[in-house]
């Protein structure tokens, strides 16, 4: 018994891809037996018409049917499915369905799009199958037997048109009835076979026997002519063969260059199939005359055969060179790509009598594409070849053999294209202009006339009604007789003198309030049309481009029944808006709109589309969408629909057209430049990654080719086991893998998407090393999520890493990209700005520096005396005059106040110094100065996250003295900031005075003075010094409130 399974087509299947199509195809299981149908691209409405046959073993199996959607980078999409028991179709008047629509289900009920489409099936049950039937006839029907064998081992079959008497879904009654005879002598033939020693008799005598076959169907002998047409290919020729490819399914894109680099990239006047085949054809003189120039002999070229694909081996012997011998090459190569288009061919070289030849194999990408239309209207093509080494082995020069290769390789192809010149004209590529520019030139802006505008604006019911009314008023006041005065009317005032009356000017006043608010939002936006189209961008770098062509099935929000659309697009902090187009649903825009140039390239562009509602009335969103550039092919934006989130957007379906270009101005010299930069901010040197290295990064996070790898350093991940594995660190994401035992652990997050890093000191779990805490920003980095070890409350994911090797130079590297990327653009130029002015007051800046480094007996310590103090905090204290334990300086027993022991160095100043968020306080001991009752010190600490988000250190220099009346004392800081944001522009300034009250057994007064001394210029200064003064107030007032509650602790 077998199940015949007919896919015919499907309807209303959803949109998974960017693009707002699907490549749909379709799984079939029935037990451990699957099949699929063939992919459709860009459909969604897909038309398969494929018959499936499958042995039926069990009546309580089920036939499950899938659609998905095919996907190039990432593992397939789920679309819908549905499930027929066996028992159902057995159930069934005539053991058949028929042709029927399923809806097709979602995976399970948590999924999010509900509607997943229709299939349309046939679904029948055969009793016996004729063609296995036929099976056991003899050799007189051999053709017959090819054909079963080929319904049974591949079951999928393309046919059109209604199913006939002919077909396999056919009814088999007749079929059996007619056989009867026929299975009766199979069984006789088997118990023959048990019985009879010599089986060949019973066999020859079924096989004399004259059987009454049926007539095939008409599709069967179509395939069994084709089967034997690919087995004769070789003898076809080369332009039968391409048209066979053609009509072949094309499961592989375009593919991209090989790691190992471009041999040649060149324009030529000549059409892809002719250049295809003036390289690759059996007839071709090219590439004999090519060896021939090469100084390759004894050139074999065979047969192009199918198989899995279409391929042929060449041999030759290959010229001598200075280093290596002359040597026999087997080149076999392989049609990945053919679609009349597009040509590809993938030749694997190999050279077993070159050292180590066995071990490794030399591949060869050839790609012919389409070129850009020639001014002079003529197609041109373009050839790219491009290699890698394939080692089979490992062997220990490696790298050696990689060498020789790519310098033998590069004098080869630069013979090969010199030849090819001279056969094929090639065209220079600064006379024709880029893809983009020739899209973006072909984009032209609608006209906007503002009377057509304003026509198509105003013409709603509300306006025309309310023209009408007004001159039907009008009409009347000039018809109408003066009324007498009643009521409370006199001369000049006329009220309404009933009801209806008051109702029909009610209305009047409010149908011209609408046309009155309509003339106003019109004027207000013309005047606000968005200015961005056609800017040109500015500097050089990351340079994106985004057109912006149109929109469909946008949410009508106003009361006229549409919506008046604008767009806006955000990338690094910078804003382009688009025109308001009025009352549309589709609207149009073909407009264009650049971003000025980024030292990195973009992680993300934000598209957001609005409703005009008025300057001052809050926006309506008809939906929003992220365009993430590290998980898209930038090849793949230049031309696609954006899906739109939102309610009003996912109810509507809303879709945004774009083009999108991402081009590097600088061309390689962008990594040296970003490479260097980070240098110095990490303080290390940063080598340039080969290209197979950053070839093999990309891939193994699937990352587009602009991403560059930066460093990459072991370390644990921290969950509830630690797990090592290596982490990569490129210029906008960060990225973690492992492979323990065969299980892969793999994610990335973006620089952005980092809200916090915070360094936790050694503990016992970590083995005795610091770990770095990333938490990411709420919704952030969720396809990351299995990686992290906590996630709070709103949503904040936590990654713990630790048991680097190198904790120090790892720890800088991480800091100084996440704040190369968490600086917004505004604060980057304001840096850039500033560092020019300080240029300008170079000479003033020395001026001061030298002036501050003296320190003079008079008491001015390092320039304090220069710079404006005023009182940051005063208090009286609670506290003793002097402390049992006295202060030691050079053999010098001083009694001091208890308020003193925070410059003392002792347990109490570290205690309090943490508490206030200094961490890893550290200082030096009191030194003597010449002059008397003056001492100085050096100080060090780091500031906690809470005091300031940066980080940063701050070093200090503190100088203390005695007060004139010997009841006190003065100290005196200068305090330089690091790693904070224009840190280097300014000092701080500190005055400590600690004055014993004689009036008081237990008192101390404190008085804290602050000065900023600038050492560069800028325009923040105001907003700097406040936050300074709120900061460190805050602080004294923690530190000294500590110092009381101490002194109380030590009492008890």
């Amino acid at each position: 018994m077998k199940l015949l399974v007919r896919v015919i087509e499907a309807k209303n299947i959803p949109a998974m891809d960017l693009n707002g199509f699907s490549d749909p195809y379709v799984k079939l299981q029935l037990g451990k037996q699957r099949f699929k149908t063939k992919v459709v691209k860009k459909c969604l409405n897909p038309s398969w018409c494929e018959e499936f046959t499958f042995r039926v073993e069990d009546l309580k199996d089920e036939l499950a049917i899938y659609v998905l959607d095919e996907d190039k980078y990432f593992n397939d999409d789920f679309v819908g499915q549905i499930k027929v028991p066996v028992s159902q179709v057995f159930d069934a008047n005539d053991t058949s369905l028929g042709t029927a629509w399923y809806t097709l289900q979602p995976k399970n009920k948590k999924a999010n799009n509900k509607e997943c489409g229709e299939i349309l099936l046939t679904i029948c049950l055969v009793q016996n199958n004729l063609f296995a039937d036929l099976q056991l006839v003899g050799d007189q029907v051999a053709p017959l037997r090819k054909y079963a064998d080929l319904t049974v081992e591949s079951p999928s079959r393309s046919f059109s048109g209604p199913l006939t008497p002919s077909s396999p879904m056919m009814r088999y009654e007749d079929i059996d009835s007619s056989h009867k005879e026929s299975q009766t002598q199979k069984l006789a033939n088997r118990i023959a076979q048990i019985f009879n020693k010599n089986g060949d008799s019973v066999s020859t005598t079924t096989s004399s026997r004259e059987i009454s076959l049926p007539e095939l169907p008409e599709s069967a002998n179509e395939e069994v002519s084709e089967i034997e047409a690919e087995e004769q290919s070789s003898s076809q020729n080369f332009e039968e063969l391409m048209k066979k490819m053609e009509m072949r399914e094309q499961e592989s894109e375009v593919p991209s260059n090989l790691p190992g680099g471009v041999l040649l990239d060149q324009l030529y006047e000549i059409e892809p199939p002719e250049m295809n085949s003036l390289l690759f054809s059996p007839d071709s003189n090219f590439p004999k005359s090519s060896a021939d120039v090469q100084g390759s002999t004894e050139l074999q070229l065979g047969p192009w055969e199918f198989g899995e694909s279409l391929k042929r081996v060449v041999t030759y012997v290959k010229a001598a060179t200075k280093l290596i011998k002359a040597l026999k090459t087997t080149e076999e190569q392989t049609y990945v790509r053919a679609d009349g288009k597009v040509f590809a061919v993938l030749a694997s070289v190999s050279t077993p009598e070159a050292p180590y030849g066995n071990s490794f194999r030399v591949e060869v990408l050839y790609c012919i594409s389409p070129g850009p239309e020639l001014p002079s209207g003529e197609s041109s093509s373009r050839l790219v070849i491009s290699w890698r080494m394939n080692f089979l082995q490992s062997v220990m020069i490696k790298g050696m053999i990689e060498g020789g290769a790519r310098q033998g390789l590069k004098d080869s192809f630069e013979q090969y294209a010199t030849f090819l010149a001279q056969n094929v004209k090639p065209v220079d590529m600064k006379g024709i202009g880029s893809e983009k520019e020739q899209i973006l030139a072909s984009l032209q802006v609608e006209p906007q006339s503002d009377f057509k505008l304003a026509v198509q604006y105003f013409a709603n019911f509300t306006v025309i009604s309310t023209i009408f009314m007004g001159l039907y008023v009008l009409v009347h006041l000039w018809l109408a007789m003066p009324s007498t005065l009643q009521g409370l009317e006199f001369v000049g005032l006329d009220l309404p003198d009933s009801v209806g009356e008051v109702i029909v000017c009610g209305v009047l006043v409010l149908m011209g309030e609408r046309v009155l608010e309509l003339i106003s939002r019109f004027m207000q936006a013309r005047v606000q049309q968005g200015s961005d189209h056609g800017v040109k961008a500015q500097g050089d770098g990351w340079l994106l481009t985004v057109a912006l062509i149109e929109g469909s099935n946008f949410a009508a929000v106003d009361s006229t029944g549409f919506s008046d659309p604008y767009v806006v697009f955000t990338c690094n902090g910078k804003t382009r808006t688009s025109s308001i187009k009025f009352q549309k649903f589709d609207p149009q825009w073909n407009e264009i709109f650049e971003f000025d140039a980024m030292d990195e390239p973009p992680s993300m562009l934000d598209v957001d589309v609005y409703d005009f509602d008025g300057p001052f009335d809050e926006a309506t969103s008809l939906g929003h969408a992220e365009i993430n550039f590290v998980k898209s092919n930038i090849s793949d934006l230049a031309d696609v629909w954006i899906p739109l989130q939102g309610k009003l957007a996912q109810a509507c379906q809303s879709k945004l057209h774009l083009r999108i270009f991402l081009n590097n101005t600088r061309g390689i010299n962008v990594v040296e430049e970003y490479l260097t930069k980070m240098e110095k901010e990490v303080g290390k040197k940063i080598r340039l990654r080969s290209p197979q290295t950053n070839s093999a990064f990309q891939k193994l996070f699937r990352l587009p080719p602009e991403e560059f790898l930066i460093n990459d350093f072991t370390c644990h991940l921290k969950r509830k086991m630690p797990l090592q594995g290596r982490l990569f660190l490129s210029a906008r994401i960060i990225g973690f893998h492992a492979d323990l035992f065969g299980h892969k652990t793999r994610f990335f997050f973006l620089w952005e998407d980092i809200e916090d890093i915070q360094v936790i000191p050694p503990t016992l779990s970590s083995m005795g090393s610091p770990i770095v805490v990333m938490t990411l920003r709420p919704g952030r980095g969720l396809d990351a999520k299995h990686g992290a070890k906590t996630q709070d409350a709103e949503g904040r994911l936590k990654f713990h890493f630790q048991s680097f090797v190198s904790f120090s130079v790892a720890n800088r590297t991480i800091m100084a990209l996440w704040k190369a990327r968490a600086l917004s653009p505004e604060q980057k130029v304001q840096i850039v700005e500033e560092e020019s002015e300080a240029k300008v007051l170079q000479v003033v800046e020395e001026e001061s520096e030298a002036k501050g480094l003296q320190s003079e007996e008079s008491g001015s310590f390092l320039g304090v005396g220069d710079v404006s103090m005023s009182i940051v905090y005063s208090s009286l204290l609670s506290v003793p005059k002097v402390k049992l334990s006295n202060l030691f300086l050079n053999d010098e027993k001083i009694k001091t106040s208890f308020v003193m022991e925070l410059f003392s160095g002792s347990e109490l100043e570290c205690r309090v110094m943490e508490r206030a968020g200094c961490i890893s306080y550290s200082h030096k001991p009191w030194e003597s100065e010449k002059a008397a009752d003056m001492y100085q010190r050096q100080t060090y600490y780091r500031f906690a996250k809470r005091i300031s988000r940066y980080g940063g250190e701050a070093t200090s220099t503190q100088q203390k003295s005695r007060l004139s009346d010997r009841n006190g004392w003065l100290i005196e800081e200068v305090m330089t900031l690091h790693g904070v944001p224009l840190g280097d522009y300014f000092n701080l300034h500190l005055r400590y005075q600690m004055e014993d009250l004689p009036s008081r057994s237990m008192g101390c007064n404190v008085q804290v003075s602050l000065g900023l001394a600038w050492l560069k210029s800028t325009k923040h200064e105001k907003r700097i010094t406040k936050n300074i003064h709120s900061n460190l107030r805050d602080r004294l007032m923690l530190m000294f409130s500590i110092v009381e509650k101490e002194y109380v602790s030590s009492r008890q």
